[in-house]
């Protein structure tokens, strides 16, 4: 392996709090749990490392509290940062309302990862085996967006892998258009695919449980998944992702990787937490153990 995961999103803090029902206007309810942990493009960057990547943050990052958390749990996963931290902002948080039900409700409140601009990225030198990761988040915060469609169409060959996110149908159509002719491969899930409703010549589309379907100019593969028993599906398509990345910088072809992808993805919903990826050698446990 000699590129390198470039990502390019948003990591972001999240404040978990488990309470037993959303409060009503006005109210408040006691949370049984809460937890500070860091979030957004974490989880992919995470997940690839784990799987032996070498990772780069392109994203911006702040000064602060939450800043400081987020660059060190990027330094515990060898993620090597491209920026230094802004000094005006700090790094955003994320207020994630877990009810009874396992539902969640997220308030975001932006910072500095929503400030990355057109100066920063043209430091960054991606190379030709290099794999360059876009979310869609990006794509919804105005900074970002304009740095990164000034970005991309200039970059030397590295492959890019764009992730949609959950937020596609809140993308300019002209923007999703421009970033869409620009990416090499797409990975997404069964729901933001039926939004999106023609996919591009190489995608990935992840289906929980039973794992993928891999669109390599015209030919579908089902790519089936691993039985496990979930207990927390919170991360598993950015833990997907990241892996997915992994395996395509080894080398691997992209069914090959999305197989790997599979049995990350159903390991990390074993566990509980957002980053919950597993390292290489427990997924080449669960390869090599189902038939």
């Amino acid at each position: 392996m000699t590129g390198r995961l470039v990502h390019t999103g948003q990591v972001v803090v999240d404040l978990v709090m488990a309470v037993p029902a959303l409060p009503p206007p006005g109210g408040d309810v006691l949370a049984s749990s809460t937890n500070l942990v860091p979030g957004g493009g974490f989880n992919v960057m995470a997940a690839a490392a784990r799987s032996g990547a070498r990772v780069l943050y392109a994203g911006s990052h702040g000064t602060g509290g939450f800043g400081d958390l987020a660059r060190a749990a990027l330094a515990a996963e060898g993620v090597e940062l491209a920026h230094e931290p802004m000094s005006e902002v700090d790094t955003g948080v994320v207020v994630v309302l877990v009810d009874g039900t396992g539902e969640r409700t997220f308030a975001t409140g932006t910072g500095a990862e929503g400030r990355l601009r057109a100066e920063l990225l043209d430091r960054v030198l991606p190379k030709n085996d290099d794999v360059v990761y876009v979310s869609g988040y990006s794509l919804v915060h105005e900074i970002n967006r304009a740095a990164l469609l000034g970005w991309l169409p200039r970059l030397p060959g590295s492959r890019i892998l764009f992730d949609p996110g959950p937020l596609i149908a809140d993308i300019d159509p002209g923007d999703l258009h421009d970033i869409l002719s620009t990416i090499d491969i797409m990975s997404c899930n069964a729901r933001e695919a039926e939004v999106l409703g023609e996919l591009p010549p190489v995608a990935v589309v992840r289906d929980g449980a039973k794992g993928c379907r891999v669109h390599e100019n015209g030919h579908i593969t089902d790519v089936p998944g691993f039985p496990v028993d979930a207990v927390d599906t919170n991360g598993a398509g950015d833990t997907h992702c990241g892996v997915l990345a992994a395996e395509l910088l080894r080398g691997s072809t992209l069914l090959d990787a999305a197989v790997r992808a599979n049995a990350a993805a159903a390991l990390s919903v074993t566990r509980r937490g957002p980053a919950t990826a597993p390292v290489r050698e427990e997924i080449d446990e669960l390869v090599e153990a189902t038939p």
